[in-house]
């Protein structure tokens, strides 16, 4: 194929032209009038698998031929050439072990790291020794530098470097795929040595960013029938700025930073490598604008000598977009558009971008069209069904059972798969209610019980306790228990109460796949140590992170969307990069715990701009491709964002070459995205409606409520809608699954305790102390609150007020006797068949006989304006008092009316019994159950609110927010 040369061979594919395809066509041309079985003879090594498939579907093209043998870089190395070696240690597996030796470390040094780092550390020195051995470094070379460490952080740090070097010293025993990839590429390149291959062999489309890769490029381009072939080649850069750039402190980030090096390597010039096929760039004028655009920052003062020579820009612009959306949603909306438009015409589109939170929302706007793109990424094994399954079955070992997690259990798709999952539905929808109704926190078997007290689901129930509520484990086990319990408990649950098996939880792709990475972790498990639930519950989720799980549901073919290296590939009409924002693309390093930029570069390791390199080179072939969209949002997260570096560049190229109409061009581009923006905003733009108006409803009067409580009369002044949804709709509001230790129920335990205590004060007045009303609040929180958080809260709480407590209840208990407790009363209109009823908290009876009744109040009671026009919970209850409305309790008058207030700043508010007066408040009673008797009175909804904020429990039911409180309310008659 090849002359022969005395110069390494070193080709080149132009910066956006179709590599597969210009790859191809070279081979054509240089194999034109050689033997067909020629085709088959030489061997093609790529950079990745997605670009093995491209060139295969452009070899099927025809004509037709033999084609020739592709491999991957990584596997360049024939097994033959390791055949005395193991197979390579399970990246799992060494993972797992460096998180014993971490382990131990930290143990016996705690200072160096907190236990919390542990996997994280672990998944760090993982990628770190896979790192030395690809660039060929050993762990001695770490103390030959020369660090000045006065806060001992070096010390430390060589510690855990320390780890290191048995994994060295032992690799040839049992390397590490990475370490035994470089062995079999230094194996056959001494192979090549003795007797070099007499047929083609190519290396094509990597830039040599690793070092194993780079080695085997630089002795594959010296072989007599060598060759490589470099993807997106920048013609238009000055041979100057190739030679001032391969210094990796100063240019690793620059998209040609590989290309010089390796060039440097093997002594060769940029007017060397020659092109590999005839094939041109789609926009050579826009290659130039980009050359320029990119160029290394301490060069960027030639964009005053050469873009004046640039040409007209408006043209070399005119395939490309520029979208600035305001908002990440927006930005979503308009790709999706343009995607489903490129599906409807017939062409391939492909969105690339780094960022998955962009790629899952554009996914989803293209559901609503039955698109559904082919994503190159897939999805992490954690989000599928099964991975979520499994993931909240682990964590039920790591705390009590809650009721979120078990209906979130009890609902998933996987859970009781088995026979009679319909019923299973209807169970949990009704345990769902009773969990909602009763307030259940935390249930146990006795709670469990109580949903189904007559066993008509005793069999479901005893499946419930069997399966979730199980002795959790405390303390460590082996991690073999820990999967080997995880497994079994997770195929319990999903096979049922009612037997079976559990083949659903991995019958689908989604569940092989996530079963094969189970199978490896049991198989790895001895390797594992001891840890604690919540230890092995991170690192189950952890390993489900990562890989991907692409299913077999049909894609659409054209529709595609590619990380950031398959720019590479391309082979798309229309390329849209997206997400184009500082820390999305180029993605910000991550944080290195081990070494800074200087040690890395000074024993050989790659630096953390390296990525920022690559993504600058793939963008850079991208955005030449035939037509680009660049894509990103102008704010996100009610924040500014910042865009990428490289669209800040050409921008600003643009912008400062107004000779060359470059203002004009950036004003065409952003005007093509603007209207993209503007078509996606129209999407999810409301249809107009006419105001809603602020309900009234006037209900038939014998629909209307008969019975109200006293503490219900305040509602029905402030929002009688909530009166009406209650009692006419019959509607109650839905407590929330996982109940809080709110305010009901703090009141709640909290008149429980005072409750009690001053019964037990009457019979023993030298109970009553501090001490006495401390010891029987630990006593009833302790059994009552199942958190243990607000136990203590509420108890300091409590003691707060004991203080103030004890003193004035000694002086209510010698104004009066206690005598009542959570007493019931009544009284009836009987003109209008209604009853009021109520409960008194407390009632005293003096010498008199005259009533004291109190009410605990755990935050500030009301005022006594309010209690005039809108509270009368206490004039009401003295109402019955006088009326004779307690059972067993005759009529007598009221000398007080208290509400105890046990808030922060704790007092007594009397009631204003004598500016009101009984009478009084009975006729006002009176008044407002007669105007609702009227059917042309409606109730109306937040008729006076305490406050504007106020939100109540229909709400949401009277549409609230769509109508304000100014607006006046609609009466509307009901039959």
């Amino acid at each position: 194929m090849f002359k022969p040369s005395d110069i390494p061979r070193v080709f080149q594919v132009p910066v956006g032209a179709d590599f597969p395809r210009a790859l191809v066509q070279g081979l054509s041309q240089r194999l034109e009038g050689q033997p067909p079985h020629m085709w088959g003879r030489a061997h093609l090594y790529v950079n990745s698998a997605r670009m093995a498939r491209r060139i295969k579907d452009v070899l099927q093209e025809g004509p037709a031929a033999l084609h020739p043998r592709i491999k991957l870089v990584t596997e360049a190395a024939s097994p033959l050439v390791l055949a005395d070696l193991p197979r390579p240690v399970p990246g799992l597996r060494r993972r797992l072990e460096l998180s014993q030796v971490v382990a131990r470390l930290l143990d016996a040094q705690p200072d160096l790291a907190p236990r919390a780092s542990l996997y994280d550390l672990s998944d760090s020195l993982a990628g770190l020794i896979e790192e030395m051995q690809v660039e060929g470094v050993a762990p001695d070379v770490f103390h030959t530098l020369d660090v000045s460490d006065q806060s001992g952080h070096w010390q430390r740090t060589l510690r855990f470097l320390g780890i290191l070097e048995p994994y060295f010293s032992a690799a040839e025993s049992a390397p590490d795929a990475a370490r035994l990839q470089r062995i079999g590429v230094e194996r056959l390149i001494a192979q090549w040595r003795i007797s070099p291959p007499d047929h083609p062999v190519l290396v094509a489309g990597s830039t040599g960013s690793r070092g194993t890769t780079r080695q085997l490029m630089a002795a594959v381009a010296e072989l007599p029938q060598g060759a490589i072939i470099l993807p997106g080649f920048d013609t238009d850069m000055p041979a100057e700025v190739w030679a001032g750039m391969t210094d990796a402190l100063t240019g690793e980030d620059h998209p040609q930073f590989r290309y010089a090096t390796l060039m440097a390597q093997l002594g060769l010039s940029p007017d060397q490598v020659q092109p590999w096929s005839r094939v041109p760039p789609p926009s050579p004028a826009r290659n130039r604008v980009l050359s320029l655009a990119l160029r290394p920052a301490p060069i960027t003062h030639q964009w005053l000598t050469e873009g004046p020579s640039l040409p007209d820009l408006s043209g070399a612009m005119a395939d490309v977009t520029l979208l600035e959306a305001p908002s990440p949603r927006d930005e979503a909306q308009a790709i999706a558009l343009r995607l489903r438009k490129a599906a409807e015409d017939g062409q391939t589109a492909a969105l690339i971008t780094p960022d998955r939170m962009l790629t899952r929302q554009v996914t989803a706007a293209l559901d609503r069209w039955g698109i559904r793109p082919d994503d190159s990424a897939g999805t992490p094994p954690q989000l599928t069904p099964p991975g979520r399954f499994l993931r909240h079955v682990a964590a039920l070992d790591v705390q009590p059972l809650t009721a979120e997690a078990l209906i979130s259990i009890l609902k998933h798709p996987l859970c009781h798969s088995g026979a009679e999952r319909n019923q299973h539905l209807i169970n949990t929808r009704d345990l769902e209610l009773h969990f909602r109704a009763e307030g259940v926190p935390f249930p146990t078997p006795a709670t469990l019980a109580k949903f189904d007290p007559e066993d008509a689901r005793k069999d479901w129930v005893a499946w419930l306790v069997q399966s979730f509520c199980g002795d959790r484990p405390d303390g460590m086990l082996p991690l073999s228990d820990w999967v080997a319990r995880h497994i079994e408990r997770a195929e319990e649950i999903c096979t049922g109460s009612a037997g079976g098996d559990a083949r659903e939880l991995w019958a689908t792709e989604t569940g092989r796949t996530v079963r094969a990475t189970v199978d490896e972790l049991i198989a790895e498990s001895g390797y594992g140590g001891d840890l604690v639930a919540r230890d092995y519950a991170d690192l189950f989720g952890a390993i489900l992170s990562n890989g991907e799980v692409r299913d077999s549901e049909t894609r659409h073919p054209h529709i595609l969307i590619w990380g950031a290296q398959e720019a590479r590939v391309l082979g798309a009409d229309l390329l849209i990069l997206g997400g184009l924002n500082e820390a999305s693309w180029p993605e910000m390093p991550k944080a290195d715990p081990w070494l800074n930029r200087q040690m890395r570069h000074a024993v050989g390791l790659l630096l953390p701009e390296r990525r920022i390199g690559l993504s600058a080179h793939d963008f850079q072939q991208a955005a030449c491709a035939p037509e680009v969209w660049l894509s990103r949002a102008t704010r996100s997260q009610d924040a500014e964002t910042v865009p990428s570096r490289w669209l800040n560049r050409l921008t600003n190229l643009l912008n400062g070459l107004p000779g060359q109409k470059g203002p004009e061009a950036v004003r065409q581009m952003q005007a093509r995205g603007q209207e993209w923006v503007a078509l996606a905003r129209q999407i999810d733009k409301p249809v107009p409606v006419p105001p809603m108006p602020r309900p009234a409803p006037c209900p038939p009067v014998v629909s209307r409520p008969t019975q109200l409580s006293v503490t219900e009369v305040k509602r029905l002044i402030r929002d009688p809608y909530a009166v009406y949804a209650k009692h006419v709709l019959r509607l109650k509001p839905l407590q929330p699954l996982q109940r809080a230790p709110d305010a009901l129920i703090r009141g709640i335990v909290l008149h429980e305790v005072f409750e009690a205590f001053v019964q037990e004060t009457v019979e023993t007045p030298d109970r009553l102390t501090k001490a006495s009303l401390l010891e029987m609040a630990k006593t009833h929180l302790w059994s009552d609150i199942p958190w243990p958080a607000m136990r203590h809260v509420w108890l300091a709480r409590i003691e707060r007020v004991s203080d103030w407590f004890t003193r004035s209840e000694m002086t209510r208990q010698t104004l009066a006797k206690p005598t009542l407790f959570e007493a019931r009363g009544k009284a009836e209109i009987a003109e209008f068949g209604f009853t009021l009823t109520g409960k008194a908290d407390r009632i005293d009876l003096d010498e008199r006989g005259y009533a004291h009744v109190y009410d605990y109040k755990t935050g500030n009671p009301p005022s006594a304006d309010e209690q005039t026009y809108f509270d009368k919970q206490l004039l009401l209850e003295a109402v019955m008092i006088e009326q004779g409305g307690f059972e067993n309790f005759a009529p007598r008058g009221v000398e007080r009316a208290v509400y105890i207030g046990l808030g922060a700043t704790p007092k007594e508010q009397l009631a204003p019994l004598e500016k009101v007066g009984v009478d009084r408040v009975w006729a006002e009673f009176w008044t407002l159950i007669e105007a609702y008797r009227d059917p042309a009175r409606g109730y109306v909804s937040r008729n006076a609110p305490f406050q504007e904020t106020d939100a109540g429990d229909y709400d949401q039911l009277a549409r609230f927010g769509e109508w304000d409180n100014a607006m006046e309310p609609k009466k509307e008659a009901l039959e």
